[in-house]
């Protein structure tokens, strides 16, 4: 639903935002204001100068002590040759001073709007479009600087210019400024009125926009599985449909600012009949000078005509208002998971790991662990394994803090998490997940993801203690081969490979293991069971594990089964035990279990 929000408080939490940049908002406006003054100036001078050559010696000009006419004229013609100076200065300065806040500001939202949704817990992105996400990032973010780029001083000049000529009329003639300035009143409710109207509107098309973007990176993200259904049809179908909602909430937009400008024109047809009309009577009755009834007529022009743009102003600030509504949400969305902690030991954690009484649910209220009590070592090697659902990988997430315990609390070296700086704690934790996430670079950048800063060497050895490196030179450009977005030119034992010589990079004194070997030929998974041999050493590991043969000589194995810990202890005692261990060992070797200690 369309943010209750009004354009004017979004305007005002705007400049609020743009406060560290006062000086130089003023210094546009008054630019702006200066540049309108100096553009309503030849108007004036026009009709001055009709004066000069109906009343000659006896014009205004005359009156500040130049008395020829032809000295008047000319009197006229530097102050016009100065008016247009000035005026063009001006128009050089608002625009670079009024377009470099845009770049700015544009800037600094955006980053400062990634920035925030990277702290951002990841229950957040569970319950939201990537794509949503990128609509607001870029496109609402690039709506807001059109309207800075523009509309934000056209807004300022028009004030400016009702103002000025204002002032001029009623220094002329207050009867013929009352007549021309009645259809203001009537232009200003249309505006008002088209701004309570278009407001909600312009709610709906953004939502529609983050739709529409979503739809769009789901689809190529997932090209491989549309072609795989030959669903290109279907999804263009569905593309199709949302495509013409959001034309259609556009076109609702549009029939409103449609019929805002015809109201407009004769609003202001009115307001230069009033002009013409009375004038040329005050003139012709000599109540009025020639040159002055001239004056008025090109000022109402001036007054006037320029509201015919208002309408297109007002529906760029109401789009650029929508956006901001958007963006400042966004920026308001509270951070669930606080880095509040003050520890962050010089020296890397000792690895012991500590779960007590942990109970978990997720948002939506489903609950997923029970009372979880579980200790691991410092330096041991721990497997979870059980039925998919149960729990397993919720607990990984628990203690890289994705999410915190609902009841409970886990604990490592004795401190609880919480107590942890966060980003000292994900320094010490690897995570290899299944579902391996490769960035649009190179496999060297990849790989160096784990350590900023690694050496040509380091990224060459870690890649080779991961059984990586061979298959690296082959590819075409070596360890300089782009991956694709994510990885999708590497094969799935490749990309895992990668992952775990990332994690192998970064060393971290904590390994976490996500079914690191599930989708993998008999051959990868052997080299990759080595690699992981590797990096287990002298570490701690907690490895979510299906294959059970991958895990037979872990130092304990817990069976987790519907968010509970139902069985633990080592390969051999589990299965002499014959317990559920034993019937998922049974189940995956196709006989009854040797006994292996």
């Amino acid at each position: 639903m369309p943010s209750s929000t009004s354009s004017f408080a979004a305007l005002w939490q705007l400049i609020r935002y743009a406060r560290p940049h006062r000086a130089r908002l003023v210094a546009a406006t008054l630019c702006s204001v200066a540049n309108k003054l100096f553009d309503v100036a030849p108007e004036i001078l026009i009709g001055i100068a009709i004066d000069v050559v109906v009343r000659g010696q006896g014009s205004f000009v005359a009156g500040f002590g130049v008395t020829d006419p032809l000295h008047q004229v000319y009197l006229l013609g530097a102050l016009t040759l100065a008016i247009w100076v000035f005026e063009s200065v001006f128009e050089f300065a608002y625009l670079v001073l009024w377009r470099n806040l845009a770049q700015t500001l544009q800037h600094e939202l955006r980053t400062s709007a990634y920035a925030h949704v990277q702290n951002l817990d990841l229950a957040y992105f569970e319950d939201r479009s990537s794509g949503g996400l990128v609509a607001v990032l870029n496109d609402d973010v690039n709506q807001l600087e059109r309207f800075l780029n523009g509309g934000a001083s056209e807004l300022i000049q028009v004030v400016v210019t009702v103002i000025a000529c204002g002032a001029v009329f009623f220094a002329i003639s207050p009867q013929i400024a009352v007549l021309a300035f009645t259809p203001i009143p009537v232009i200003l409710w249309g505006a008002f009125y088209f701004q309570r109207k278009a407001g909600p509107r312009y709610d709906v098309v953004r939502e529609k926009v983050a739709v529409l973007s979503g739809r769009l990176a789901n689809n190529l993200a997932g090209i491989a599985t549309i072609k795989s259904f030959a669903a290109e049809s279907r999804e263009s179908a569905r593309l199709d449909v949302e495509s013409r909602a959001y034309v259609d909430a556009n076109r609702r937009a549009i029939r409103l600012s449609s019929a805002f400008v015809p109201l407009i024109r004769m609003a202001i047809l009115f307001g230069f009949l009033c002009t013409f009309v009375r004038g040329g009577q005050l003139v012709l009755e000599g109540h009025l000078q020639a040159g002055f009834y001239a004056v008025l007529v090109f000022l109402t022009q001036r007054l006037l005509w320029p509201l015919t743009r208002l309408a297109d102003t007002v529906d760029l600030y109401e789009r650029a208002m929508a956006s901001t509504r958007r963006i400042l949400a966004l920026l308001g969305t509270p951070v669930q998971i606080r880095d509040t902690g003050t520890l962050a030991p010089a020296q890397p954690a000792r690895g012991a790991v500590s779960l007590r009484n942990v109970h978990f649910a997720y948002a939506n209220g489903a609950a997923v662990l029970h009372g979880v009590d579980l200790d691991v070592p410092a330096g041991t090697t721990v497997a979870l394994v059980g039925a998919t659902g149960g729990g397993k990988s919720s607990l990984i997430k628990l203690l890289l803090r994705f999410y915190e315990p609902t009841v409970g609390e886990i604990l490592l070296d004795g401190e609880p998490l919480a107590r942890y700086r966060l980003a000292w704690l994900r320094a010490q934790i690897g995570w290899v997940a299944q579902d391996v996430f490769l960035f649009d670079g190179s496999v060297r950048d990849n790989i160096a993801y784990g350590r900023a800063g690694a050496s040509d060497d380091d990224i060459v050895a870690a890649a080779k203690a991961a059984e990586a490196h061979d298959f690296i030179m082959r590819l075409p450009q070596g360890y300089d081969t782009p991956v694709g977005e994510r990885g999708v030119k590497l094969s799935g034992g490749q990309r895992q490979r990668l992952s775990i010589a990332r994690a192998l990079l970064k060393d971290p004194p904590i390994l976490l293991l996500d079914e690191a070997t599930s989708a993998v030929d008999n051959d990868t998974e052997a080299a990759i069971q080595r690699s992981l041999a590797r990096l287990a050493h002298q570490r701690t590991v907690i490895v979510i594990a299906h294959r059970l043969s991958t895990i037979v000589y872990a130092d304990q194995i817990v069976v987790v089964e519907n968010g509970r810990i139902v069985e633990r202890g080592r390969h051999g005692d589990l299965v002499r035990h014959g317990g559920v261990y034993a019937a998922l060992w049974n189940v995956q070797t196709g006989e009854a279990a040797a006994v292996r200690e």
